[in-house]
């Protein structure tokens, strides 16, 4: 299944299953792809001059063979 950047998903397995979402990022060599708002993962950011430190939460990434593309699920249901 080949997955690009943009396209709507599903994930079928883990924590998150059932929510779906598009992909932000894409890593071909490591098989992981991120996805708006699913996998949420809590990061500890310094303060900077500029930023304003603490804990922010941030999609992490999930195995690109936990996904389902949204357009492949709709056309099985069809039939």
């Amino acid at each position: 299944m080949f997955l690009k950047k943009g396209e709507k998903v599903k994930v079928t397995v883990g924590k998150d299953k059932g929510k779906t979402g598009e992909i932000i990022e894409i890593n071909r060599v490591r098989n992981l792809a991120k996805v708006k708002e699913v996998n949420m993962v809590k990061k500890h950011k310094k303060a900077t001059k500029e930023n304003k430190g603490g804990i922010i939460n941030i999609e992490g990434f999930i195995n690109l063979s936990n996904l389902k593309k949204l357009d492949d699920i709709k056309k099985k249901s069809k039939k």
